[in-house]
């Protein structure tokens, strides 16, 4: 998604499994589907010429998610909310804004999870809306990792927005090098490609306390023995479930 935005995009959102750009007139779009191609060959790309855009029509289609206790909003609705169980997140900015099944897969999981005081690892942490999460739900120490350079001005601001500065500290880097880092933790939350997470898990495993979980999501239902396999390797058992439309989170402890 930073990308994109490095790109020239005016805007990136969750619609389902696409991401919907734009891009201002005249710009080179063949190029950027030739970029995206030269990344994944498979990937499905669309174009599309749209007339202006009414700004204040956009503003008025995204909606907030409530999501068991906790709302995740865009700021100009940030005031119809609670600010203690509010998560304001700019759509326009970053990846993470509660329109995907994963994130609220992993939200309503968190809900049941966090403990106050606990310490945690967001993983792929993209806008860190997970981070956020994990602070307005008690987590006084938030490792927000992400590689992508690219998304660390936008998750900041959100984290200043919000008002979670003293809780979370946002790191660029890699998972497998940065976790081992701030670890041991009791929670530790990845929204990320399966793929990623398998590489991920014995990493993960290593990094927890003894009465640790990880929240794992962006894994497709129909790989769910795939990963279940992979999380039992690993030395975690599967402890709760949530599905919503093609995606599974799972919620996982250390095996004794």
């Amino acid at each position: 998604m930073s990308a994109l935005f490095a790109a020239g995009s005016q805007g990136v959102h969750e619609d389902g499994d696409a991401l919907v750009t734009h891009f201002p007139p005249d710009f080179d779009t063949q190029g950027v589907v030739a970029a995206v191609h030269e990344t994944d060959p498979s990937a499905v790309v669309t174009t599309t010429v749209v007339p202006a855009v009414d700004w204040s029509e956009w503003r008025a289609s995204v909606d907030a998610h409530h999501v068991g206790g906790l709302v995740v909003t865009p700021p100009w609705r940030a005031a119809e909310f609670d600010p203690a169980t509010t998560i304001v997140i700019d759509p326009a900015m970053a990846f993470g804004t509660g329109e995907h099944p994963t994130t609220r897969g992993m939200l309503r999981l968190m809900q049941r999870t966090i403990r106050a005081g606990d310490s945690v690892a967001d993983l792929g942490a993209g806008s860190a809306v997970l981070s956020i999460a994990a602070a307005k739900l008690g987590a006084t120490r938030v490792a927000a990792i992400e590689i992508d350079d690219g998304a660390e001005a936008s998750a900041i601001e959100n984290i200043r927005v919000n008002g979670v500065e003293s809780a979370i500290r946002y790191l660029v880097g890699d998972a497998t090098v940065l976790l081992a880092l701030v670890a041991p933790v009791r929670v530790i939350l990845a929204n990320i490609v399966s793929s990623v997470l398998m590489e991920l898990l014995a990493g993960m495993a290593g990094s927890l306390t003894p009465d640790g979980v990880a929240l794992l999501s962006g894994i497709l239902v129909e790989e769910r023995d795939l990963m279940i396999s992979a999380l039992a390797r690993a030395g975690f058992r599967v402890e709760a479930e949530d599905v919503e439309g093609d995606w599974l989170s799972i919620l996982a402890g250390r095996v004794s």
